[in-house]
């Protein structure tokens, strides 16, 4: 099986606790589904910054601003994006990005 980092993108703020606590819950509910194959469940991120090749600092978040990651074992491609097609960050508009992770 193979590593995969989930990038997430986007997705909306909670307005509620009880909002908050149902988005928390499908999160649970979605990672509970893949079981064993969730090796890091990851964390949401703040704004990124980005240092450029003269070696100045870009606080803008980049091109796509990063929210959240998480660590995925999956057998393929294939596999990861029929995993993370039932994130709930796309119900929420975001996206995910997803790059197989190759140890070294």
């Amino acid at each position: 099986m193979a590593k995969y980092l989930f990038i997430y993108h986007g997705g909306k703020k909670t307005e509620s606790e009880e909002d908050y606590a149902r988005v928390m819950n499908l999160w649970g509910e979605w990672f509970g589904s893949m079981g064993s194959a969730v090796i890091d469940g990851g964390n949401p991120v703040g704004l990124s910054s980005t240092v450029q090749p003269d070696g100045s600092v870009v606080a803008n978040g980049g091109a796509n601003p990063a929210s959240g990651y998480s660590l995925i074992e999956a057998a393929d491609d294939e596999d990861a994006a029929a995993k993370a097609k039932a994130c709930p960050i796309l119900a929420a508009g975001g996206s995910v990005e997803l790059a197989e992770a190759f140890d070294m």
